[in-house]
């Protein structure tokens, strides 16, 4: 592979860091095929105007903030919108204190199409609304402002669809008087940025904001706005979910577990358009009866597991709730030489000598929880290419990789077997990476 030395190090910085990088993704994916698959169904789903909801279920470590980030890249790739925020105290589903606002007003900041990746889309996206509407006003022999009222006029048909449909229209009156300034508050009230009424009646002349009330709302809004634009549908990622368990306060968490029950209602029954979600949490989160998603009634009855499935060993992909796997010994030797290929490390011994370092540490549970064994793998190649005199059968006898910290079982510590440290017994030259 190819690598500038600067996305070299933002790669190796972030893996070292135990978080999803930024750059290079796609140059370490391997395995997990079928849970892709199963995700790429409900991207084409949303593509066609549907609904889509998941829930990515993982252990800490496991991978689940990377699989949602390869999830992000391949929806932007199929000309969806992608917004993605990370739940925290201060960011809700639900609350009363601008809590959701502030959810809300993160998702909008980090909005991303396959031409602007990183955030910060939504100025694009309000602009190729009204380029296409002047195209074909011009076309059609029609003034612009009909044609963005008749693109608008379904907007004004859901809650809050009137004043959005104003902002827009705002915005394209203040593109053409060179007015920055109410641009710029368009925009602003479109990220749920404005904290009062007055501030925004006084700004654009609309009774209405983003709110705790009506933040969903709002999104089901966005993601007709942006078919309207010429996208194909709007993907929102929520990831750390597992701060709606830590809720101490009963009410509070069961209103936020009201709106995934709203959002999932919705999404069972097509009332929305082009939206989709994904969800990432522990599976404390899910099934702990007293504090997580099972402590609520209607939830749990939605999302039980499919009991054909698990009375026969087998995984229902298309289930609302996708776990994902562990990584197979192959998966991970093939993560493990990728890796190394980053660092351009031409002693394969150290990886083989690693791997069978962590099975006899901790045996399978390493398949499991790879983000402490990979920040471990990391940091050995990061001293041995700052000190290439050092001796690594040393420095490896000194790396400490953490057990899984949601098992208490014992394992048989064993060795690898040889046809995985040695692609070459299993018959064939080289695996063969699950990239898309």
């Amino acid at each position: 592979m190819t690598l500038r030395a600067k996305e070299r190090d933002l790669l190796i910085q972030a893996l070292r860091a135990g978080v999803v990088p930024r750059v290079g993704q796609r140059l370490i994916q391997v395995g997990r095929l079928k849970e892709l698959e199963g995700v790429l169904k409900d991207l084409e789903t949303i593509a066609d105007g549907g609904t889509a909801l998941r829930l990515i279920i993982g252990e800490y470590g496991s991978g689940k903030s990377f699989f949602l980030n390869m999830s992000r890249t391949i929806a932007q790739e199929k000309r969806l919108v992608t917004a993605s925020a990370d739940l925290t105290p201060d960011r809700r589903l639900h609350g009363t204190g601008g809590q959701a606002r502030a959810l809300y007003a993160e998702l909008a900041r980090n909005i991303s199409t396959r031409n602007k990746p990183d955030g910060g889309a939504l100025p694009g996206i309000v602009e190729k609304f009204i380029f296409t509407a002047e195209g074909e006003a011009k076309a059609n022999g029609k003034a612009v402002e009909v044609v963005i009222h008749e693109k608008l006029n379904r907007l004004s048909e859901m809650v809050n669809g009137y004043d959005f449909a104003h902002v827009i229209e705002q915005y394209w009156r203040a593109a053409a008087d060179g007015n920055q300034d109410r641009k710029q508050s368009a925009i602003r009230w479109l990220r749920g940025e404005f904290t009062t009424k007055t501030d925004a009646r006084n700004a654009l002349g609309v009774r209405t904001i983003v709110d705790d009330a009506n933040v969903y709302d709002q999104l089901k809004l966005m993601s007709l706005f942006v078919r309207l634009s010429g996208f194909c549908g709007l993907l929102v990622c929520l990831d750390e979910m597992v701060n709606q368990y830590k809720m101490s306060n009963t009410q509070a968490r069961n209103a936020n577990y009201e709106q995934i029950l709203r959002i999932l209602n919705d999404t069972l029954q097509g009332n929305s358009e082009g939206l989709g979600f994904l969800m990432g949490g522990t599976p404390e989160w899910l099934m702990d009866t007293r504090r997580g998603l099972y402590s609520y009634t209607a939830l749990e009855s939605r999302l039980a597991e499919n009991t054909f499935a698990k009375s026969a060993n087998l995984v229902d992909y298309r289930h609302p709730v996708l776990r994902l796997s562990s990584l197979s010994q192959e998966d991970f030797l093939i993560l493990l030489t990728k890796i190394v290929d980053v660092f351009a490390d031409r002693d394969p011994s150290r990886l083989m000598a690693f791997m069978d370092h962590c099975y006899r540490r901790i045996g399978e549970a390493y398949f499991r929880t790879p983000r402490t064994t990979i920040t471990a793998f990391v940091n050995l190649l990061s001293v041995l290419e700052q000190n290439p005199c050092c001796d690594w059968h040393e420095l490896l006898g000194q790396v400490e990789v953490k057990k899984d910290p949601g098992g208490s079982r014992d394992f048989e510590l064993e060795p690898i077997p040889p046809s995985v440290l040695d692609p070459g017994a299993t018959g064939h030259d080289e695996f063969t990476s699950f990239t898309l």
